[in-house]
């Protein structure tokens, strides 16, 4: 059901070279970029009229327009099933008290006196959340884009999912009663580049936005792509991932479960075990079969999944290799189910969430652990972080000197500037002092 990677024996290479050995699912972003140039053109050019046609096509329904009712909201709250309501508040509450407490405070810093750089944190004045809903419905989703944004002051806050067949070509109505729990009351029936599109360029219904955050299907990390540097993007999501770093302390049931847990989310999820035993990785496949049996979704999803190139058990000598290995694949979602699990997980170096120990499954993260579920893939952890409230924040330096503290550091800038040759630069200061260059004290 699952292949298997053997570097034990040899030494691991460095960097890229052993980064080659590790599974990866194909995710052709550049391809895919190609396709959705004219759908985000069309946005452009004809704004709803276009993603109403683009519901029609893709989505198989007929809109009359793009913005939901409100009533629409709040009739899915109100028939919002009361057991999901309570563990949506619940995460809510746990969201916010982590995020809140990522909230930086402006510094100053007297460089000298008369002297001072501040750092002010200004939020996003307008950013679009995008919540899928293609193969599943993702309320968690909603939850985990808003709340940072929320907690970090962004002051306008629209949200977009795939209008939905089988409720009048309105979003998921878990997805709508989330975004009322929230307090967000601008939500567009939009889905793939097409809300990426109308959330960069604007429509009639939709102003343009400043920033797009949020996972998606390969057609919304190519749109992403597409709009790199006309709006700011979190990251490219890919399909998830899960990588598990365990040693023989750990149980092969919980390992089982919780590859098949990310598994279930699309036929390119991927599922990695990586692990210096052998007796461990038998175990392993030996519960796939039975937990792959009684699940849902096995066909279409879970099997493909970890029967694919993306899914491996990699063998290793030991912990310390182990460690190379999932810093090299730098997962998504690493757990860490080893002897003093807390004190290897401290030495990971690339990862987008770490969990600690047996009793840390990334479906808490998914959901209620606090922490975020929106994280870099396809090995990205090595350079960009998950989403936090840092991701809406702008840091601005603020430069004031007085006249005697500029005079003190004149004759450097103007001896910089000409080495530059750029003597524009230091006549910008002569200036201040008629055309003579203060000398230090």
């Amino acid at each position: 059901m699952i292949s298997r990677i053997d570097l034990r024996g040899d030494a691991l290479p460095e960097g890229g070279a052993l980064r080659d050995l590790l599974p990866r699912a194909d995710f052709d972003v550049e391809a895919a970029l190609e396709k959705v140039r004219p759908l985000c053109e069309d946005v452009h050019h004809r704004g709803d009229a276009a993603l109403i046609d683009f519901a029609k096509r893709f989505d198989g329904v007929a809109l009359d327009r793009v913005r939901v009712p409100a009533e629409a909201l709040s009739a899915a709250l109100a028939a919002l099933d009361p057991a999901v309501r309570a563990a949506l508040e619940e995460s809510i509450r746990r969201a916010r008290l982590v995020h809140r407490a990522q909230r930086r405070t402006s510094h100053t810093t007297q460089v000298v006196p008369g002297g001072t750089v501040t750092e002010k944190w200004v939020p996003v004045e307008r950013v679009g959340l995008y919540a899928p809903g293609g193969r599943s419905v993702y309320p968690s989703s909603v939850v985990m884009n808003v709340v940072p944004a929320q907690e970090a002051g962004v002051g306008s806050i629209a949200l977009a999912s795939p209008p939905q067949r089988d409720f009048d070509g309105l979003p998921h109505p878990t997805v709508l009663a989330a975004c009322a729990l929230l307090g967000v009351d601008e939500v567009y029936a939009a889905g793939g580049a097409g809300a990426v599109a109308m959330f960069a360029y604007g429509t009639e219904s939709c102003p343009p936005a400043a920033m797009v955050t949020g996972p998606g299907n390969i057609w919304v990390a190519a749109a992403k792509r597409y709009f790199t540097g006309r709006i700011g993007i979190d990251t490219e999501a890919g399909p998830t991932e899960i990588a598990v770093l365990a040693d023989d302390t750990a149980d092969p049931a919980h390992i089982a479960a919780d590859l098949i847990s990310q598994a279930e989310h699309d036929p390119l999820a991927a599922a990695v075990l990586v692990t210096d035993s052998v007796t461990l990785a038998d175990a392993v496949v030996k519960e796939l079969e039975p937990q792959v049996a009684a699940t849902k979704h096995v066909e279409d999803r879970v099997r493909p999944a970890l029967t694919g190139r993306q899914s491996a058990i990699v063998l290793v000598d030991g912990v310390e290799e182990g460690l190379r290995v999932v810093d090299a694949y730098g997962a998504e979602h690493l757990e860490i189910q080893t002897a003093d699990a807390a004190a290897v997980a401290d030495r990971v170096k690339n990862a987008g969430a770490i969990f600690v120990g047996p009793w840390a499954p990334v479906s808490l993260g998914d959901y209620c652990a606090g922490s975020n579920h929106v994280l870099p893939t396809g090995g990205c952890a090595c350079h960009s972080s998950g989403l936090s409230v840092q991701s809406f924040l702008r840091g601005i330096h603020v430069v004031d000197y007085t006249r005697e503290a500029l005079a003190d550091v004149a004759h450097h800038v103007v001896t910089l500037a000409e080495a530059e040759d750029l003597p524009a630069h230091g006549a910008a200061v002569k200036a201040r002092f008629g055309w003579k260059v203060p000398q230090s004290k």
